[in-house]
């Protein structure tokens, strides 16, 4: 079985700037040693992206903060995370899933067995968006997820959404 990691958002923004937090940043290091756990082939990256016109489509008005908008400093990979996955398939994503990326993973998965793991930030918004996305997309493919490389917004919202996966057959290690 091919094991596949997916490194979930773990930009500038979410780590330690405009959204960041001091949970995010507890969590680089874990992040890099699972990273380098991993076949370098067998590596997947998401980065949220958007545009400069990001307070007013739906998701800035629900969270009026600017962040990871394309090309500036906040989006960009962290750069000790970015050496980790010179290598990977990068997907940006507008919003919290990538429908590419599963659509991808999808074709893998015709061919061969996988597995999957996700780690990165946030674990309330984007790492269960697009965990719950792929085991829609690929129901019997194994997901899970590594608790101490993700964080949330807040450690209760963490919590809820391991939580959440876990009902939803994901394994949170």
């Amino acid at each position: 079985m091919r094991n596949i990691l997916i490194v979930i958002d773990m930009q500038n923004d979410f780590i330690d700037g405009s959204l960041g937090t001091k949970e995010a940043e507890a969590i680089v290091d874990n992040v890099k040693n699972k990273i380098r756990s991993y076949d370098p082939a067998d590596v997947i990256a998401t980065m949220d992206t958007h545009e400069t016109n990001y307070l007013q489509t739906q998701e800035g008005k629900y969270l009026p903060v600017e962040h990871c908008i394309r090309n500036t400093e906040g989006w960009k990979i962290r750069p000790d995370i970015a050496a980790e996955l010179k290598h990977a398939a990068v997907y940006e994503k507008p919003t919290f899933g990538s429908t590419a990326m599963a659509e991808h993973l999808r074709q893998i998965a015709q061919h061969e067995e996988i597995s999957l793991e996700l780690i990165g930030l946030c674990t309330d918004i984007c790492v269960i968006s697009n965990a719950l996305m792929l085991k829609a997309y690929m129901p019997e493919v194994p997901i899970k997820v590594d608790s101490s490389c993700c964080a949330g917004v807040t450690p209760e919202k963490h919590l809820a959404a391991l939580e959440t996966m876990r009902s939803c057959q994901i394994e949170v290690i």
